[in-house]
């Protein structure tokens, strides 16, 4: 089944402004474009995925797309929200004849590309005319980090506060099969200080795990750097 990953990416200007006095503004950025490179490695990495669309306005994502990554970049010059950028990385990718959509936010820095692919593998409507929406919850059970959606226009995505049970809503106002799915990795995505330190605690895990460490290497050597380095950990501590 074709399948396409939408990443709706805001301007990192404007980005993460929820870590408040967590992160100053500069490293914030910095920590907005880290992140967004991990998503597009793990993106690149789950072998289901056939082609990333990035939908954004922030004129430097390109510089954290490897140069042989399937990326097709949708320039979002509307701005007005998450929702309307996934929507029109949805239609980009029903005009290329894609059969499902997997969209994921640019602040999951963890992904893990054998978790991907296995949601992937698992989530197949039992007809192939079928309609089927997998909602993956943020980890407090309520906002929507992940949203699976076959074929691409299920439903259209309402991301915001509550989403997980507005997607619900809105897959059952279709007639859609609809399941909730909660892959460790997706689960976390970063907008709060109480976030970043979850995600510093996770990676600490990881680190003596050669396989695991592979994982959010932009964002762990950004948080990792020295006290002279462009970003100290004081700044983002």
């Amino acid at each position: 089944m074709r399948t396409a990953a939408i990443l709706p990416v805001k301007r990192f200007e404007a980005a993460k402004s929820r870590l408040g006095a967590s992160v100053a503004r500069a490293p914030r950025e910095r920590l907005a474009g880290a992140m967004v490179g991990d998503v597009l490695l793990a993106l690149e990495q789950t072998p289901s995925v056939e082609i990333t669309i990035v939908v954004t306005c922030e004129p430097t994502v390109l510089d954290h797309a490897g140069v042989d990554q399937h990326v097709l970049f949708v320039e979002d010059s509307a701005e007005s929200g998450q929702s309307d950028a996934v929507a029109l990385g949805v239609r980009r990718a029903l005009a290329g004849g894609i059969e499902r959509v997997l969209c994921i936010p640019g602040d999951c820095p963890a992904l893990d590309p054998d978790e991907l692919e296995a949601l992937l593998a698992a989530s197949v409507p039992p007809q192939r005319s079928g309609s089927l929406v997998v909602i993956v919850p943020d980890r407090h059970g309520t906002g929507t980090n992940g949203l699976l959606l076959t074929p691409p226009d299920a439903i259209y995505p309402s991301f915001g506060p509550d989403s997980c049970e507005r997607h619900r809503a809105l897959a059952r106002g279709v007639g859609a099969l609809c399941r909730v799915e909660r892959p460790p990795s997706l689960l976390l995505d970063v907008d709060t200080g109480d976030d970043l330190d979850e995600l510093k605690r996770r990676l600490a895990q990881t680190r003596t795990e050669r396989s695991a460490s592979l994982i959010a290497s932009g964002t762990r050597s950004l948080l990792d750097a020295p006290a002279h380095a462009t970003v100290s950990p004081i700044e983002i501590g």
